[in-house]
């Protein structure tokens, strides 16, 4: 990938977003972990319920503020890097961003205060209330932002105006439902509830491994087990919905993440190994499961899963049609008016107008894609193929990990039924170590999700290429920089905060904050935090 102004956009953008999505999951997870833990405090009334509860609380309220921290900017780039982009699509995927603003960000902010100052002003019902509402808005928040990302996998609900050159709403509600945004909903959420519940699960192992804050440890790992084994089972059911949309919406996604070069008769086999070649479009030494791929990607024996090959195809012959569109665009434009140009015209662009987004992948090579050449519509559809071999290893990666999150939480489980959390040192110590894996998942699943759409910003509509603002590459390559060493500050501090809360822990009644850290970088990590401890 070349360092032009469309890749160092993308990098700018690709960077913030997975520093941004290191503190999300465990947000989403937390909140929920949360109310359960009160859950359970407001029906025992054992006090060391409560006392879990606003440990993990304040674990939560943490990598909330970084969170939040981190993910204002990517809404600033929409407008800064991504102009063309936010003009032409502006007026559908801001709705969803500006609900979740004003219903989701709003309701999770001001009740996270009250979560961390009502304990002694509001009663136990009214609190666990003000918890929930916590956790309905960091899940609420998700929605409407996957709810935006999902209609850029899958544009529904929307039309392309031609006066004013630009996608309008025709039916929010089809936005709403749309199946892409749903499943990834459901699959980003689930993963969310397994990044927490293996947070807790490791910790806990940790206070266990270390005789500390036994009881505590021993109650936490029990919700976790419990909590993290529905979440990765999850997880895993949910991604094979999110795998059948593909199938529906997304096939060449699911065709590079497959390797799959050629179309094979149904059902498809799913290649566990190999080592895919774009250059030759062969995946050597591959190692297939028969039947699988096709039975997951299409829930039929006689579905067929087209292959690269035959998308290429299907491309070029939507790029032929989709000059079509352009040139009655073009002539609507000169006319200045559609009710001034024939009915012929009209016809044409209505027609062809779904495929006129591939003729935009022309602008690659041709400042007016009507001068394309066959050779360079041929290249064109060539570019519709996203890079394979990432795509392929990082599914895999994220499915190998998935599954030992199963196993590791079920093993867990069963040792909690049978009262035996601490009887095996190296499960506790495999606990602390797998505390990454989750978030190594979740951030392989991103680029499976983002990644795998290329060349498009609007799957079919809109390539990436010619979103882009018109800015110089000194200037990205300059705010690149700068991001990438403002939000690795930011995650030092917040791993600073985390150790330090996780190595004081729950009798702390002072949780550390940013300017203590700040102020304490070269202190001996082994101090208790707060001055009364």
């Amino acid at each position: 990938m070349d360092l032009d102004i469309v890749a160092l956009s993308r990098l700018q953008f690709g960077a913030t977003a997975l520093y941004h999505f290191l503190f999300v999951p465990l947000t989403i997870g937390l909140s929920v972990l949360l109310a359960i833990m009160e859950t359970v405090y407001v029906m025992t009334g054992r006090v060391i319920w409560r006392d879990i509860t606003k440990f993990w609380g304040t674990l939560f309220g943490i990598n909330f503020a970084m969170g939040v921290a981190t993910g204002v900017v990517m809404e600033f780039q929409f407008g800064m890097n991504w102009s063309y982009y936010s003009h032409y699509v502006g007026d559908v995927f801001g709705a969803p961003l500006a609900i979740e603003a004003l219903m989701a960000f709003f309701l999770e902010a001001t009740f996270v205060g009250l979560f961390f100052f009502g304990w002694d002003k509001l009663s136990k019902v009214g609190h666990l209330v003000t918890t929930y509402a916590v956790a309905m808005g960091t899940n609420l928040s998700a929605l409407w932002i996957l709810i935006a990302n999902g209609w850029m996998q899958n544009p529904v609900g929307a039309v392309f105006n031609a006066k004013t050159m630009r996608m309008e709403v025709s039916d929010f509600y089809e936005i709403l439902t749309n199946t892409v945004a749903q499943a990834k909903f459901v699959h980003t959420v689930s993963a969310g509830y397994a990044c927490a519940s293996i947070f807790v699960l490791g910790v806990s192992a940790w206070y266990l491994l270390k005789n500390r804050h036994v009881e505590l440890a021993k109650r936490s790992m029990t919700v976790a087990a419990s909590f993290g084994l529905a979440a990765s089972l999850s997880v895993v059911l949910l991604g094979d919905e999110s795998g059948y949309q593909s199938s529906e919406h997304q096939k060449m996604k699911l065709a590079a993440i497959e390797a799959m070069w050629e179309t094979h008769p149904a059902p498809a086999p799913f290649t566990v190994f190999g080592f895919p070649d774009q250059e030759a479009r062969e995946t050597h030494y591959a190692v297939h499961i028969p039947m699988v791929m096709g039975l997951i990607g299409t829930r039929s024996l006689n579905t067929v899963i087209p292959g690269i090959d035959e998308l290429v195809k299907r491309a070029e012959a939507r790029i032929a049609q989709g000059l079509k569109a352009y040139a009655a665009l073009q002539q609507i434009r000169e006319a200045g008016s559609t009710t001034s140009v024939t009915q012929g015209v009209r016809d044409a662009f209505e027609f062809n107008g779904p495929d006129m987004g591939y003729a935009l992948l022309l602008k690659r090579y041709v400042d007016d894609p009507r001068q394309a050449t066959p050779e360079q519509i041929r290249q064109a559809a060539w570019d519709t193929v996203p890079q394979v071999a990432p795509l392929f290893w990082t599914f895999r990666l994220m499915v190998g990990i998935g599954m030992f999150l199963i196993l590791l939480t079920l093993t867990f489980f069963v040792l909690s039924a049978r009262r035996r959390l601490d009887r095996h040192a190296w499960l506790l110590k495999l606990a602390v170590f797998a505390i990454p894996l989750p978030w190594i998942a979740a951030e392989a699943g991103w680029m499976v999700a983002e990644f795998g759409r290329q060349p498009w910003i609007i799957e079919g509509v809109l390539p990436t290429a010619v979103a882009v603002s018109n800015l110089g590459a000194t200037t990205l390559l300059i705010t690149l920089l700068g991001f990438i060493a403002l939000y690795t500050l930011l995650l030092v501090i917040e791993l600073k905060l985390m150790f330090r809360a996780i190595r004081n822990g729950p009798h702390d009644e002072h949780p550390p904050m940013v300017g203590d850290v700040l102020r304490g970088f070269g202190r001996n990590p082994s101090r208790p935090f707060a001055s009364g401890s």
